[in-house]
């Protein structure tokens, strides 16, 4: 089951035509076997239960990304928001590329995302594998009508006959072969007779198309290949462009959506759809295709290729490290599926290519996290800060509000001690202009805790601060009568040395430095940023717990979620989503 739209729904070209479609009724007469099929299976089954049918046909040859989380939102949403159904589609026609690793970090990418297959009783999980033996039977019937052939040609050949965007392309000498010897050719390559490359089957179409897509496309090619689901069934595959457009009629999907890069090829849809309806293949109505804007994030590569290269060359630590875009990896860095979700929605669907700035998805996480994100205080560059005047065997309790947006989830509690950590950068001898904070003779706030006055420092042999010293007030203690005594503009963030949590605190940043690193012909290692990672040891309030599903907000410094696979109980590891603020903002 796919989760309630939780978000404002806004207008935009798909949802148009949905709506007219479903108002003209063009899908009344659809039916439904209760699995994906032919038309001969659809001879006696009644009506589809679904107003309408969307899929979302990942390729499992790597991680979901950034990306894909646009498709999966999109089609799954509209898919709830009309009484419709969404299909999880594998199209896994390439077995040298495609493994069961991907398969399974799929499947729980899009259930993590929110959105399920599962209705009622029914599973809509499919894979193009499951059709191989279709589709076979509509290729031979293709060729019984004349539309497709066995080439023998070699790739390098076929591309070369293929004319160019100006020039049309020239036939090939078995174009005209007889459809009973391309029959018997298809069935000896389906039997492994024939190595890779030496021949493959084209549909008859046009090589003087303006359409270079349609100048007699492939359809099959050999591919001596083991496959992560069939084996070694097969020996001949698919191409997309042609099991494309047959899974989606098979599964009575009425709008396939697709990103840009598929306008040119709905040409050859379509062809294949009429093409098989017209020979009792397949039964109307036929699916269309539709195409969007793909999500193009700035400061981020979502090539799969280039991703890849950056796993196996060792520049990340693999598909799940916080600075990739996959969904494996924004996941462990604490993006929150509803903060994709926000994201996904604003971004909104358009025909038109553009670039999103990478603040769009910070900003998405901050407002999904701030109404619910626990706060504490983390210390990440420690110096000692030494109230002078305060007992050093004495504790004063303190507390603070757990979320200041829920009153209902109370307070957390913690002690204020003689000795504290600070920011260093909290501390400074000779303060420039406006500048707040401790330094000899100035009064500072240290927040839920007390109004302290900086009396001076200490140094190491190299002239270092080791510790900051100070008096406090007792009279200014936060949330007594006496905390607004002492006037002070600065307030600052503390923990007690005593009492303070070690952690390892991951601080990463946009993987790359340029907004558009792989632009044009750049090279986009050249733009890895150095400081995408900063380890640091910090010290955190008492509390602050490594648990699954916990998000923090670290005042001041962002938000913060506990890294459990390198991390343990004992010794924590925290990853930084994002600062408080956009810290690449001009002026910032």
């Amino acid at each position: 089951m796919t989760l309630e739209s939780p978000l404002p729904v806004t207008t935009n070209f798909l949802r148009n035509i949905i709506e007219s479609d479903l108002a003209s009724g063009r899908f009344q007469g659809k039916r439904w076997a209760g699995a994906p099929g032919p038309a001969s299976a659809l001879t006696s089954a009644g009506g589809d239960p679904a107003r309408i049918r969307t899929r979302f046909p990942p390729e499992p040859n790597g991680y979901l990304h950034i990306g894909h989380a646009k498709s999966i939102c999109l089609n799954f949403g509209l898919a709830r928001d009309y009484g419709g159904i969404c299909h999880l589609r594998f199209d896994d026609t390439n077995p040298e590329k495609e493994e069961q690793e991907y398969v399974d970090s799929i499947i729980e990418a899009v259930k993590w995302l929110g959105f399920d297959w599962t209705v009622g009783q029914t599973e809509h999980l499919y894979f193009a594998s499951d059709y191989f033996g279709i589709m076979y039977d509509f290729a031979q019937a293709l060729i019984r009508a004349g539309h497709a052939y066995v080439d023998e040609q070699s790739p390098e050949t076929m591309r070369a006959m293929r004319g160019t965007l100006t020039e049309p392309g020239k036939n090939s000498p078995w174009r005209d072969r007889p459809a009973e010897e391309s029959l018997r050719l298809l069935q000896e390559m389906r039997e492994g007779l024939h190595p890779d490359g030496s021949m493959a089957l084209r549909a008859r179409i046009d090589m003087g198309s303006p359409n270079i897509n349609l100048r007699d496309p492939v359809l099959y090619r050999i591919r001596h290949a083991t496959h992560h689901r069939t084996g070694n069934d097969w020996c001949i595959y698919p191409m997309y462009a042609w099991a494309h457009p047959v899974e989606d009629a098979l599964e009575g999907i009425t709008h396939s959506i697709c990103t840009l890069e598929f306008e040119d090829q709905r040409p050859f849809y379509d062809w294949t759809l009429e093409r098989l309806r017209d020979l009792g293949q397949l039964a109307d109505p036929l699916p269309h295709q539709y195409e969007f804007a793909r999500l193009n994030l700035s400061y981020v590569v979502t090539s799969k290729r280039k991703l890849l290269q950056l796993v196996k060359d060792g520049y990340v630590d693999g598909w799940d490290d916080p600075r990739m875009p996959t969904l494996a990896g924004l996941r462990r860095r604490g993006y929150t599926p509803g903060s994709l979700r926000l994201f996904c929605e604003r971004t909104g669907v358009s025909k038109s290519n553009s670039r999103i700035d990478y603040s769009l998805l910070e900003q998405a996480l901050r407002e999904d996290q701030d109404p619910v994100a626990q706060r504490s205080v983390a210390i990440l560059d420690p110096v000692k800060l030494v109230i002078t005047n305060f007992p050093a065997d004495q504790t004063e309790p303190c507390q603070a509000p757990r979320n200041p947006h829920d009153p209902d989830a109370g307070n957390r509690n913690f002690p204020f001690t003689r000795e504290l950590w600070i920011e260093r950068e909290d501390f400074t001898e000779n303060p420039p202009k406006k500048y707040f904070r401790l330094f000899p003779g100035n009064k500072v706030r240290l927040k839920y805790g007390y109004v302290v006055t900086c009396t001076g420092c200490v140094k190491d042999a190299d002239g270092r601060v080791t510790e900051v010293h100070a008096e406090y007030d007792p009279a200014t203690k936060s949330g007594t009568d006496g905390a607004n005594l002492v006037k002070v503009k600065g307030t600052i963030t503390w923990v007690s040395a005593a009492h303070a949590v070690q952690a390892e605190i991951r601080l990463y940043d946009r993987l790359f430095s340029q907004p558009f690193p792989d632009a044009g012909d750049a090279d986009f290692l050249a733009s890895l940023n150095p400081e995408s990672r900063q380890v640091v040891q910090g010290w955190l309030e008492p509390g602050t717990v490594a648990q699954k599903n916990s998000v923090w907000q670290f005042e001041r410094l962002g938000y913060f979620v506990p890294d459990l696979i390198d991390g343990t109980p004992d010794n924590p590891v925290f990853n930084r989503t994002t600062t408080l603020k956009d810290t690449w903002a001009p002026g910032v």
